[in-house]
């Protein structure tokens, strides 16, 4: 019986090398490389030659009437004006910003908003209990807001529940380093879970049309956890940043 393939990822930048190392090459952040295991290999010639023929597509000219894609207003006038007037239908946005900074609070108020204006809206809760998520919400005054409210990791549940005829139209996940895909072989906020689950939502967002909030968590440094290409998938990177001493927060 073969050996399990085995590779060291880094949990800050991504980097796959094949041994363990105390620092990363590639970053120079320290204790990040964790052990993980490789994808299976595939057949002999490569992704293409077993997936068979592709379908032939259709190209157009750049001329041609391309109609505004609806938006969804908030009504909290800052918010709406850094997502380019609001958020687009089937748009994937990344959050990122220090714990404890307000990323939480911010998506609640912005989803209590939404779910008042009559825009169906989901909050999943992924590192705090659904109690934890009302407190909160009747401390900002937000409690009588029709936020439909739930806790999950699996982004395989999360798909299924946002795949149904009546699912909200805008969904916050709070947060991508909590999620996991079970046909992933590593633990929840590995680089090879982060990608994989963003990857699955994001493409749930382009498929449904729903508009889906991710958050995230940052390093040290001030980057976004998790893979670089993280913030390559999403259409939107926003960075909530402010000190904690004062009021006034920046996104």
């Amino acid at each position: 019986m073969a050996r399990p393939l085995k590779r060291f990822v880094c949990q800050s930048c991504g980097a796959v090398t094949s041994k363990w190392s105390g620092r990363c090459e590639s970053c120079g952040e320290w204790n990040t490389i964790v052990e993980e295991a490789a994808p299976a290999p595939g057949p002999a010639g490569g992704g293409l030659a077993r997936g068979g023929k592709g379908r032939s597509l259709e190209f157009a000219g750049l001329r041609g009437a391309t109609p505004q894609p609806p938006r969804y207003l908030s009504g909290i006038s800052e918010f709406d004006r850094v997502c380019g007037g609001g958020l687009v239908t089937g748009s994937a946005l990344l959050i990122g910003g220090d714990p404890g900074i307000g990323k939480s609070t911010l998506l609640l108020q912005v989803a209590a908003a939404l779910a008042r204006k009559n825009t169906a809206c989901a909050y999943i809760s992924g590192e705090e209990a659904l109690d934890q998520v009302r407190l909160r919400a009747e401390r900002l005054g937000l409690a009588d807001a029709p936020v439909q409210l739930t806790a999950a990791t699996s982004v395989r549940d999360i798909v299924a529940s946002l795949e149904r005829p009546d699912a909200p139209r805008v969904a916050v996940i709070d947060s991508i380093q909590t999620m996991w895909l079970d046909t992933v072989d590593s633990t929840p906020g590995t680089v090879t879970q982060v990608r994989s689950s963003a990857q699955a939502l994001v493409e749930l967002a382009k498929r449904r049309g729903i508009a889906v909030l991710l958050v995230g968590h940052v390093t040290k440094d001030g980057a976004i956890a998790g893979p670089r290409v993280l913030e390559h998938m999403v259409d939107t990177v926003l960075y909530f940043e402010g000190e904690r001493g004062h009021q006034f927060r920046i996104l």
